[in-house]
């Protein structure tokens, strides 16, 4: 009796470990691998509003207030649109002073906290740029998948596919310049989007489950008169646009690639992102588990999906 009870509670403490790192990992994999837009990259820390002018904010000194270009400053009900450093402006020496384009919506009173993001523009092309477009649903393997489409005169489309932490808002910035060509733009959400299908872990698998939904957005697009399709990716949307590439039973009508910052060591930046976001160092190979799909939760693709390669254009 007492060996069965030794070895009951044996089986008890084993089973209490696997739940443990069970638990860990998901908690592990959710914090790195669950950004959202309102979340920090690594790196990038939270800036303080010190002053607005018409034309300028002044921003807490930091690489991330110096860096040369136009970007979107965001805070708790807030974002605008800044410029490049203003040089020969007075301000402290903790400080940067830059050129503020617009307010999109809210206020920047001073002690506002806000953050430097890609997104420059929020909304959709039709309000924020001008431009026409039509809310169109890509049909995916896990359900519809939100989208926007430009036209243009062109038989070859330019499907863009943002990265981890922003949104299909991130690719407005290269909407003037591409409808300037003339080019059709299909600006693609993926699943775990707002708006689109969730998957069971709700985690970014950084390209390597989510390049379905990016052939998927290839179909949708031959199915409606594109020749030839560009993938233009970040991050880990060009990941995604590598895997449809070597992939998908489309890749033939793929004619370009263009990728900003591919995701090329996916276990170098599941790291980043998990200490960028306080996650225990101790956790840290429970949230690279996490990316490869090793949470005790179901994979993100159902048993019964439909193979891409099965589906008609």
């Amino acid at each position: 009796m007492r060996l069965a009870t030794a070895a009951a509670a044996a089986a008890t403490t084993v089973i209490g470990a696997g739940a443990a790192a069970v638990a860990a990992g998901r908690y592990a994999g959710g914090v790195a691998l669950r950004p959202s837009p309102q979340v920090p990259f690594p790196g990038d820390a939270r800036l303080t509003v010190h002053a607005t002018g018409d034309e300028t904010v002044t921003l807490t000194r930091s690489l991330a207030s110096l860096r040369p270009g136009t970007y979107g400053l965001a805070g708790p009900g807030c974002h605008a649109i800044v410029g490049p450093v203003v040089q020969h402006t007075p301000h402290p020496a903790d400080t940067v002073v830059r050129r503020l384009e617009r307010i999109t919506h809210g206020t920047l009173p001073p002690g506002t906290r806000v953050r430097i993001t890609p997104q420059v523009y929020a909304g959709n092309p039709r309000d924020a740029l001008g431009l026409t477009c039509a809310d169109v649903d890509v049909p995916g393997e896990l359900g519809s998948l939100p989208a926007w489409f430009l036209p243009g005169v062109r038989d070859t489309w330019v499907i863009t596919v943002h990265g981890i932490g922003t949104t299909r808002e991130h690719p407005m910035v290269l909407m003037p310049f591409l409808h300037r060509h003339r080019l059709p733009v299909l600006a693609l959400a993926y699943r775990n989007d707002a708006g689109a299908p969730q998957t069971p872990d709700r985690l970014h698998h950084l390209g390597d489950s989510e390049w379905r939904d990016l052939d998927a957005a290839i179909r949708y697009a031959v199915r409606y008169g594109a020749r030839d399709v560009v993938l233009h990716g970040w991050s880990a949307g060009a990941t995604m646009a590598l895997r449809a590439a070597a992939r998908s039973g489309m890749r033939d009508r793929i004619r370009g690639l263009v990728l900003d910052s591919p995701i090329l060591d996916r276990h170098a930046t599941v790291r980043a992102l998990a200490a960028a976001r306080n996650v225990p160092r101790a956790l840290l190979p429970l949230a690279v588990r996490a990316a490869e799909g090793h949470t005790g939760l179901p994979v993100d693709r159902p048993g019964d999906a439909v193979d891409p390669d099965t589906l008609t254009a």
